[in-house]
């Protein structure tokens, strides 16, 4: 048997917390969303908020990161009820995989169908500019390739199968549906479509790394969201993704460019209403059933 810090919460420990959530609102989410750093305030725009601090709620992590509020939001979104993450759990902050991902299996048992997920991330791709929204089509899971996955150790079939599919990994009809909804909103100019590649962090990318990663198909680098998609699939849940551009990756030896968290946040804030925009009119558009009124 694997220890219980390989194999992240049991399905029981996973329901203790999915009941007391649920016991403590009468808001039964149908759509979850987590913020990136910088994009907490897509929180905020949830009507009848109930709000619970991360530490209040049993077996939930604490989130580390300036720019991270550390709360779960209950409310409704353009008449959805929604469940928004302020504030996710990263590789760096030294939590074992499997644990910074137990909101999916909690969400999932509450009933949760489609995931939004955001984040800032670097643009590798060179046409991409600071503060463009790219729709993520698919990943790059380099943790994954060391055999650091979400799902390693026991599987317990009452989430999901032991080895899901991932091809589909992101909901086609989802992103259809953004680019509609983005058309509409008049954001043709700075929305993309593109992969994202996830690294552990801390530390940004050296030049080399940046490099590579483009060469390998990668357009947008960061630090999370990935380990989310793949248990959230795992669970039979929808996924959407987004990355806002928060700055270009240096690929140049001779640039004076430098990474920093400080211009991820400033970017967050520059374009967080577009962003807000995006995906409140998309939650407005899907239906109970996981169906989309495109």
């Amino acid at each position: 048997m694997f220890p219980e810090s390989a194999a992240g919460y049991s399905y029981d420990e996973c329901q203790v917390t999915a009941d007391w959530l649920l016991s403590h609102t009468e808001l039964r989410p149908l759509v979850g969303i987590v913020c990136g750093s910088g994009l907490g305030g897509l929180a905020k725009m949830l009507k009848d908020p109930v709000v619970f601090k991360y530490k209040d709620i049993p077996n939930f992590p604490q989130s580390t990161v300036h720019g991270h509020a550390g709360q779960l939001v209950f409310g409704t979104l353009n008449g959805k009820p929604c469940v928004c993450m302020q504030g996710r759990f990263h590789l760096y902050e030294g939590y074992p995989i499997q644990k910074i991902t137990l909101p999916m299996r909690v969400f999932k048992l509450m009933g949760v169908e489609t995931m939004i997920m955001t984040n800032a991330a670097g643009g590798l791709n060179q046409d991409y500019k600071v503060g463009d929204i790219m729709i993520i089509k698919d990943h790059i899971n380099m943790p994954g390739f060391a055999g650091n996955n979400p799902l390693a150790g026991p599987n317990d079939e009452r989430f999901g199968v032991r080895f899901p599919c991932m091809s589909d990994a992101y909901d086609r009809k989802l992103v259809q549906l953004a680019q509609e909804v983005g058309a509409e909103l008049g954001f043709g100019d700075f929305l993309r479509e593109g992969v994202y590649c996830v690294l552990a962090g801390p530390s940004f990318e050296t030049i080399a790394e940046c490099c590579m990663l483009h060469r390998l198909g990668a357009d947008a680098v960061g630090m999370s969201t990935v380990h989310e998609v793949i248990v959230a699939r795992h669970s039979g849940m929808r996924c959407f993704a987004l990355s806002l551009i928060s700055n270009r990756a240096v690929m140049d030896y001779d640039s004076q460019e430098k990474a920093n968290h400080k211009e991820v946040l400033e970017t967050g804030e520059l374009r967080a209403e577009q962003l807000q925009k995006l995906v409140s009119s998309m939650v407005g558009r899907l239906e109970h059933n996981n169906n989309y009124a495109c």
